[in-house]
């Protein structure tokens, strides 16, 4: 009976347009009254919760995604996937899947990558005559790759929550990003060919080896990450302190991308999200809190061993779960929200949490382009005034790649779960 009062409450609270982290605090604020707790609880369990030196990395890498948004990086890694793509039927799009992929690696946000690029590449495609759905398309499934190839915030998130280790999780996203990236550079390339789309120059070496110097100081930022990480020279903190560092006077004295004068209004906007963010962690956290409390986690353990579910018909169940939730909650939403139920239940049922951190977050990249909420074909309609319904018709074959994907993620464990364990042992 509460869960389906919850539900109602919850969705109906989203539907009129509250804020998430308003609809997960006031909700939290209820069950804790109807269980008996003290409300002052609450601001004990944020407090102690958000006392993570790791979940201060994500406003860190929040600014450094904002440096690099506003400070010239895109372009020159365009500059560069364009150098050595030339030649090819339909370079454009698949330079944009290469940029995306780069950038995605830089900036750890999806939203802000299909941002940069589209603003970048969308004219350009259109200049050349490329079909605006499939330049929008293109555009809005590539930047979803941003959420999986490390410094992801989701995995950062997705660790906090579920207390796995953020090296692990990020070396876990490496090869399914790459093979996501794979699909859909093979699918650009078919339908270019099919349809005979504009073959952009070659260019010559001496050019192509200018533009790759030039885009060296952008990749200065994964590499620090990385290799600080993996180096053990540094915690994931500090690699996320050290890229907005060097995000900054990679933006500021390499590509001057904005003004010395303009870095404050470039860190104010960083700081809104980050603290938008922060907000609808710490509100989430109590939710979580009282889930574990309540014992459903382990109810949810209970059912499905009782009702004989094996390993795959449970992660199928979940998969079409997240599908669902992701047409309507943004992606932080809904991982703050069904993590702290699902967590407890994964090992018991023979999943690995770090591979279920990539299924996840594979589920909410589908999420940002699947209709009706998927925040990237808002941000392309949005740049491109083109009608979201000519995004959603240019966004459709990605999103069969995408599912083709996730299949392969689910049921191939070793896809995730390889690098992570060369690395770390088992």
């Amino acid at each position: 009976m509460w869960t389906i009062l919850f539900l109602l409450a919850f969705f109906g609270l989203l539907s009129c347009g509250m804020p998430i982290f308003l609809v997960l605090g006031l909700i939290s604020a209820v069950l804790f009254l109807v269980s008996g707790e003290p409300l002052i609880g609450i601001a004990q369990v944020i407090i102690d919760q958000l006392n993570s030196s790791t979940l201060m990395s994500l406003p860190l890498f929040v600014m450094a995604a904002a440096f690099m948004r506003h400070g010239g990086i895109a372009r020159a890694l365009v500059d560069l996937a364009s150098a050595w793509l030339g030649g090819i039927r339909g370079s454009l799009g698949l330079v944009t899947v290469v940029s995306c992929t780069l950038f995605a690696a830089i900036c750890g946000s999806s939203v802000a990558t299909a941002l940069a690029m589209g603003t970048i590449l969308l004219p350009a495609m259109l200049e050349r005559g490329y079909p605006r759905s499939f330049a929008l398309g293109v555009i809005g499934a590539s930047g979803t790759i941003g959420i999986v190839i490390p410094p992801s915030l989701a995995l950062i998130l997705y660790g906090i929550v579920t207390d796995q280790s953020v090296p692990r999780l990020f070396l876990a996203g490496i090869l399914p990003g790459i093979l996501q990236a794979a699909a859909f550079f093979g699918w650009v390339w078919y339908d270019a060919r099919r349809r005979n789309f504009p073959i952009e120059p070659s260019m010559p070496m001496g050019e192509r080896l200018r533009l790759t110097l030039r885009a060296l100081p952008a990749m200065a930022v994964p590499v620090v990450v990385l290799v600080g990480i993996y180096g053990g020279f540094v915690t994931v903190t500090e690699a996320a302190a050290l890229s907005a560092v060097v995000a900054l006077i990679v933006s500021l004295f390499f590509y001057r991308g904005f003004p010395v004068t303009a870095t404050l209004r470039v860190i104010t906007d960083a700081l809104r999200s980050a603290g938008t963010i922060m907000f609808i962690v710490a509100s989430a956290l109590v939710f979580g809190h009282w889930m574990t409390e309540s014992g459903i986690p382990a109810k949810l353990v209970t059912f499905t061993v009782s009702h004989g579910f094996t390993t795959w018909e449970f992660l199928l169940t979940i998969n079409v779960l997240l599908l669902v939730l992701g047409c309507f909650l943004e992606v932080i939403a809904t991982l703050l929200v069904v993590m702290p139920v699902l967590a407890p239940a994964l090992i018991p049922l023979g999943v690995d949490p770090v591979h279920f951190a990539i299924i996840f977050t594979h589920n909410m990249e589908i999420g940002l382009v699947h209709p009706p909420v998927g925040l990237n074909l808002f941000v392309l309609s949005t740049i491109s005034a083109a009608p979201i319904s000519e995004v959603i018709r240019g966004i459709l074959p990605f999103l069969v790649l995408l599912l083709i994907v996730l299949t392969l993620i689910t049921y191939v464990p070793v896809l995730t779960l390889w690098l992570p364990n060369l690395v770390f042992g088992h």
